[in-house]
């Protein structure tokens, strides 16, 4: 039998919608501060303990760029360290209620989360609360391979013109250089949603009029990302190896369930290795990392993954008004008030012997691709915030699938030939990048995807539905103005013009956030994403009368200048942001990039 260690890539996704100067809780900055202190502060502490060890985690982590823009906020970085100290007041308020009920565990379990958020209150501090900056240590000593993602998470297959497509990726790689001080090399795409090049019209919607926007030969988001120097991206497994039963991504408006059970183990071997992505007119110089569904599964489920053990801390059941947890899962269907109180030690034993259970599921895709390739490959990426804050022992999971896979690197190592390795490293897989994986192993012959995303369905149908039809004829009008606006070119004033165009060009971002599509879709965060869409939407269209104002007169009065400066006040990022990239025909002049050919 074939036998080989392999590759296993872990790539992190870490993404926030813009929700800085728009709203608290429970939806708005209350989801920043949460993932701040839930994940990326740990994960930070991880990366600090295994670096502590010598070792290297060799993940690969994108921080979108609307992330990042917020995480260096003012009002973020003013803001959570009294979230922090208030989570400690809630806690200290939750002993004394247990200490007068007589609940003794319940308050010493109120006394570790005093504890939890008293230490990253420590870190946030000790890193002159600067998240960014200690990301970007970890990635310059080699810990970590930093990526990027659209500048606000545009879903890319329906966005209404090649212009949107390209300035999502133009303005995610000018801020990314900003924040870590060199370009990025691959991407995630949002939603892993991929589009080829070729005849597109916009979909059929109650409120669009197809006339509108006759159809036109669209590129491919390959060429795109292609354009802007970016080398590599992840897509769906069932986008490599299920392309001819892919069906019309308009054909379904409805949505769709979240598969009852994990994928058969190993897949086809088409999923254990990076292809070249074919383009319209040949090879795009792009390559493409196929997702692994059976341990995505594993890791992602609620129901029959990792996520759903009932050791694991509820993630459902809090305690208001604090909203500390203190019951564990306890078992398939348990009604609220019939859940267990948490245990931390067994939750963390149990969180080590999953991670010794995903390595042998990794191992086992490895060999039963080896037969193929000679160093297979299983990219298992996922969505940062599962770790610590959805799935609260995931941090203790990813540490120690790490740990453990760096151990095995070492028994390796030093082995010889009188030396079996133990069964645990016989052959474990090596960690690698993304980018280190494409440099090493390069890419199997071209591949021409299909479209489609990681969603239900593997189609559209999370973001475009009859609850979220209305958002897409929106935006496709805002697209098109901002396009016919820049290409004008009367904006190039230095001034007051240019000042518009930009805050227009940020508006248009925002509206584009597959977020909001999302939210409403699932029913998560319904109003909040409906209300925030229209905000946008209503801000674009305030800065475009006063563009049409300005055009006429060449001045705007004292009330049209505060509006201007409130929106500008409101929503500010991306000072990078150029109305060129919206001129008709604008596209980024490509350098070489890591996975281009």
């Amino acid at each position: 039998m074939p036998s080989t260690r392999g590759f296993l890539n872990i790539h992190l996704h870490a993404h926030l919608p813009f929700v800085v100067n728009h709203g608290t809780w429970p939806h708005g900055l209350e989801w920043l501060h949460e993932a701040a202190a839930e994940t990326y502060l740990p994960l930070l502490q991880v990366l600090q303990r295994l670096a502590a060890d010598g070792i290297r985690a060799r993940w690969s982590m994108d921080l979108s760029p609307v992330l990042l823009e917020q995480l260096a906020h003012p009002v973020f970085l003013r803001e959570f360290p009294d979230y922090l100290r208030r989570k400690i007041q809630f806690a200290q308020e939750d002993e004394s209620f247990f200490a007068q009920a007589g609940e003794g565990h319940l308050r010493w379990l109120a006394q570790g989360w005093q504890q939890r958020y008293q230490a990253a209150l420590t870190l946030f501090e000790s890193l002159n609360c600067d998240l960014i900056a200690a990301f970007r240590a970890h990635a310059e000593s080699g810990s970590i391979d930093l990526m990027t993602c659209a500048a606000t998470h545009g879903y890319m297959p329906l966005l209404g013109t090649d212009e949107s497509v390209r300035a999502q990726w133009r303005v995610a790689t000018a801020v990314h250089r900003r924040h870590f001080g060199a370009a990025p090399a691959g991407v995630w795409l949002p939603e892993c949603g991929y589009r080829p090049a070729g005849y597109w019209q916009v979909p059929l919607l109650p409120d669009v009029d197809p006339r509108a926007y006759p159809g036109f030969h669209r590129i491919g988001v390959e060429s795109a990302l292609a354009e802007s120097s970016l080398g590599f991206f992840y897509a769906d497994g069932h986008l490599i190896e299920q392309s001819a039963q892919f069906a019309s991504p308009y054909s379904n408006m409805m949505t769709g369930d979240l598969p009852s059970a994990p994928p058969a183990a190993g897949g086809t071997d088409k999923l254990y290795r990076a292809w070249a992505v074919q383009g319209s007119d040949g090879p795009s110089g792009v390559a493409v990392l196929p997702r692994d569904p059976r341990t995505g599964y594993q890791v992602w489920s609620g129901d029959g993954g990792y996520p759903a053990d009932g050791v694991y801390l509820d993630f459902h059941k809090k305690r208001w008004p604090g909203g500390h947890r203190y019951w564990r899962v306890t078992g398939p269907g348990v009604a609220m008030d019939q859940k267990h109180a948490y245990q931390p030690d067994a939750a963390a034993k149990q969180a080590r012997e999953h991670a010794r259970h995903f390595i042998g599921l990794v191992t086992d895709s490895i060999q039963g691709a080896a037969s193929v390739w000679r160093d297979p490959l299983v990219a298992a990426p996922f969505d940062a915030e599962l770790f610590g804050h959805w799935w609260n022992e995931g941090v203790i999971f990813l540490e120690e699938v790490t740990r453990l896979l760096a151990a095995a690197d070492t028994a390796t190592e030093a082995d010889t030939t009188t030396a079996a390795p133990s069964a645990v490293t016989a052959f474990a897989p090596r960690l690698v990048t993304s980018a280190d994986y494409l440099h090493r192993e390069g890419t199997a012959a071209p591949l021409r995807l299909p479209e489609g995303s990681w969603g239900a369905g593997g189609d559209h149908r999370v973001w475009l539905n009859q609850d979220t039809s209305w958002t897409y004829a929106r935006i496709y009008a805002a697209e098109h103005a901002l396009r016919d606006l820049c290409t004008d070119g009367a904006w190039r004033d230095g001034g007051l013009g240019e000042r518009l165009a930009k805050q227009m060009c940020r508006e248009l971002l925002l509206l584009e956030s597959s977020d909001w599509q999302f939210l409403m879709t699932t029913g998560a965060a319904r109003d909040y994403a409906e209300r925030r869409f229209r905000e946008h939407d209503e801000a674009f269209g305030q800065l475009h009368r006063l563009w049409q104002v300005w055009r006429d007169v060449g001045a705007l009065e004292a009330p049209a200048l505060e509006t201007l400066a409130a929106i500008e006040s409101q929503d500010s990022l991306f000072p990078e942001v150029n109305p060129e990239f919206w001129v008709r025909g604008a596209h980024a002049e490509p350098v070489d990039a890591p996975g281009r050919q």
